[in-house]
């Protein structure tokens, strides 16, 4: 080894540096198996520090570990969905769904068990963590939408939603990420739209909403290409109208 690369392997970290550290090892190590597989020995040993050393970090133990490191996690899922209120909307939700697949595909059996519970890591505090994303995805999307008072039936609909792209992320890495990411995502941005639709039908707002999303759509883009998918189909029920 280098004198240079001895003096980077040994430099001492800072307080946050440290704490950096040991959390990405946590998040590598929980990417990949279930939190109640994962020890604070195997945390040491991926973060290349000692036991003890962990322990002074994160006194708790493993359950304060997790949950930092489950914090750390929501932070960057919280942000999946920021985009910048421009476009077309089925073109906003594709970009966000791209970030959100990616991370779903970056920590993979972690994802898993986080989400259909059950770990013995679960406690009232992570599951009120996950829950705190799925709020902020809610809000997120409602302003996309241009909505700041949403009623009880656009609310119940894009938490719906955001309930199906976590059933479907699930679905996709049981079936070794089948079909192809980019076929989910735009699959994805399809069942939005017809849940929209379907609320519309009901709800004033959703309705007031989905005319102005789609005034921005075009018939080149998703929606277009849904439109014209689905609309031969419809026209074989006339008998209903």
């Amino acid at each position: 080894m280098t004198s240079e690369a001895t003096t980077r392997a040994y430099r001492r970290l800072s307080v946050e540096e440290r704490r950096r550290q040991l959390l990405d090892a946590a998040l590598t190590l929980f990417a990949h198996r279930a939190p109640e597989e994962v020890s604070l020995d195997d945390v040491a040993e991926a973060a290349g520090v000692s036991r003890p050393l962990v322990y002074r970090y994160f006194p708790g133990g493993k359950q304060q570990l997790y949950e930092a490191a489950l914090r750390s996690a929501a932070d960057d899922l919280r942000q999946c969905f920021a985009e910048p209120p421009e476009g077309p909307l089925s073109h906003r939700l594709a970009r966000a769904l791209d970030r959100y697949l990616a991370f779903v595909a970056r920590h993979d059996a972690g994802f898993s068990a986080l989400l259909q519970g059950g770990s013995v890591a679960e406690t009232s505090r992570t599951t009120a963590i996950v829950d705190g994303v799925r709020r902020a995805a809610a809000e997120h999307i409602l302003s996309h939408l241009g909505v700041e008072d949403p009623g009880p039936g656009l609310r119940m609909t894009v938490r719906m939603w955001i309930t199906s792209v976590e059933a479907a992320s699930l679905i996709w890495l049981d079936q070794d990420k089948q079909p192809p990411v980019e076929e989910l995502r735009d699959w994805l941005v399809e069942q939005f739209v017809a849940c929209l639709v379907a609320t519309a039908g009901r709800d004033a707002q959703t309705a007031a909403v989905v005319r102005s999303a789609l005034a921005l759509e075009s018939a080149e883009g998703p929606v277009g290409a849904l439109a014209r998918r689905v609309l031969p189909v419809l026209g074989d029920a006339g008998h209903l109208l």
